[in-house]
């Protein structure tokens, strides 16, 4: 009996050390909170500006934008009649809500097999790849937040074609995006952080 529970405290102890913080953090309109509330997500996106160009700002506008800066985020489930589940309306996962192709298409470029959409440094990491992939296709230069996260909302044929002008709410959020990328700028200008 007594190596039961030997066994079962191990167990325990593993699973409490190996869990991440996914939960979004507390205050999402300071950039300056957030990155002393959060260092590995600050370091996470200073290494995604080193390697691919994408400043801090606008990395943690598109997370907002797409998760609250929530690692478990996932789409809402679709009912028919209102009651009948049909699963969930797209794939998108994690804190940057990359699809499954697109994220599949990300670690077969990169050759980063393992990583996870619910890990900040694999998500900021896709975002700067994505962004990359962006400038490369589209010539979407990465301090560009609001047709980043166009091209990133739609994909990069769709982003080509202008298929978001048929969506206003698209546009108006872009437009936020825009915005929040400048506010935390500004605010992490004013704490030192850029």
């Amino acid at each position: 009996m007594s190596n039961i529970f030997r066994l079962l405290a191990v167990v325990m102890l593993l699973a409490s050390c190996g869990g991440r913080e996914q939960t979004a953090p507390r205050n999402l309109d300071d950039a300056c909170a957030l990155s002393q509330e959060r260092p590995a997500y600050f370091r996470a996106m200073r290494r995604t500006e080193r390697n691919w160009s994408v400043p801090v700002p606008v990395q943690m506008a598109i997370i907002h934008a797409e998760s609250r800066f929530d690692g478990d985020a996932r789409t809402p489930h679709q009912y028919a009649l209102g009651v009948i589940p049909l699963g969930r309306q797209s794939s998108a996962f994690g804190y940057g809500q990359a699809l499954d192709g697109t994220w599949e298409e990300y670690q077969q470029i990169t050759r980063n097999h393992r990583a996870e959409r619910d890990d900040i440094d694999d998500a900021t990491d896709f975002i700067g790849w994505y962004a990359r992939e962006a400038y490369e296709r589209n010539s979407i230069l990465p301090t560009d937040a609001r047709n980043l996260y166009l091209s990133y909302h739609e994909g990069h044929a769709g982003y080509r074609r202008g298929s978001y002008n048929a969506k206003p709410w698209l546009v108006q959020l872009s437009g936020r995006v825009a915005e929040r990328a400048a506010m935390y700028d500004a605010q992490l200008r004013s704490c030192g952080r850029r």
